[in-house]
């Protein structure tokens, strides 16, 4: 019989675990195929460990790694992924936002449909804070218009995929991980489903707009040198002006002489040259310390218990 491993990075959901377990439960025989849990503990400080432990001594479909520290999510579905032995692979979120009552079809477009991949996306943003909603949609628009990797507006990690694409992402060696990106381009044929916005099951999400924010610029940096580009373009820009505003100074003293007045305007274009410059060194710092961060091949996690 195959294997369906569905990968579930978890920090501090305590509350969640045992739902979802009892709820993938549900549609089980739905899928002729093994069911096989590899959870991750991304250095949870709540109970979420000792609830992996149980679930393990109950069922032994059930398999854990935990990390030493908090190492991130992008770090829990790798380690989840490089877990998983199944034929089909799914990550999920242990929160019930990506419904488990999907599986079924998704398993259906891979099996019988010649899928490699099917993905699922949100068609409504229902529940979540305007202004994070607003903001993701910029992200969306953004990183599509700079990018050539294409990023779906709305797409959850929510994904399930056969050996061949989970082999694939997992030989993406990055230290940077962009899971959505890397997803997107190693390619396969991909199916996309979409849903409405669900609630938690239980507990509070973990995402502040301000880790969201962060999440959005590495994305950016991760898919993208456009902002490099952009940088130049406001040198070339700068540089013209520059020349024009020369010749209009030249032209000025030679008609109307040397007037005192003028100063205010001069530190103004001095301030506004100089935060240009201070933001263009910026970008082309935030990639030079990507680079920094490669070079170093750090450990991406570091297990202190497996089961």
């Amino acid at each position: 019989m195959e294997k369906i491993s569905l990968v579930v990075p978890c920090y501090d959901e305590e509350e969640s675990i045992k739902i979802f377990y009892n709820e993938v439960l549900k549609y089980e025989k739905q899928i002729d195929a093994e069911i096989e849990f590899c959870f991750v503990d991304d250095g949870s400080k709540d109970h979420t460990l000792e609830i992996f432990r149980m679930l393990r001594e109950k069922d032994k479909r059930v398999h854990y790694v935990s990390f030493s520290r908090n190492f991130g999510k992008e770090s829990g579905l790798l380690a989840g992924l490089e877990l998983a032995t199944g034929d089909y692979v799914a990550t999920m979120d242990v929160d019930l936002q990506d419904p488990p009552y999907l599986l079924p079809e998704m398993y259906k477009a891979v099996k019988e449909e010649g899928y490699d991949c099917v993905a699922t996306k949100r068609s409504t943003r229902k529940g979540e804070p305007p202004i994070r909603s607003f903001f993701a949609r910029i992200f969306y628009h953004l990183i599509n218009k700079m990018s050539t990797t294409e990023i779906v507006n709305g797409a959850r990690d929510y994904r399930f995929m056969t050996r061949q694409m989970v082999d694939a992402v997992i030989a993406d060696g990055e230290y940077n991980r962009f899971s959505k990106g890397i997803f997107s381009w190693v390619g396969f044929k991909t199916k996309w489903i979409s849903y409405e916005n669900i609630e938690r099951s239980a507990g509070k999400t973990k995402w502040s707009f301000w880790k969201l924010f962060k999440y959005a610029i590495e994305g950016i940096l991760a898919y993208s040198t456009v902002p490099l580009s952009f940088a130049s373009f406001l040198g070339v820009i700068l540089f013209l002006i520059s020349i024009v505003s020369l010749i209009f100074i030249i032209v000025r003293r030679l008609i109307f002489g040397d007037p005192v007045a003028g100063w205010a305007s001069i530190v103004s274009i001095l301030l506004l040259i100089g935060g240009i410059v201070m933001l263009c060194l910026g970008i082309i710092g935030l990639y030079v310390s990507k680079i920094y961060l490669e070079t170093k091949k750090r450990q991406i996690y570091i297990i202190k218990e497996k089961a």
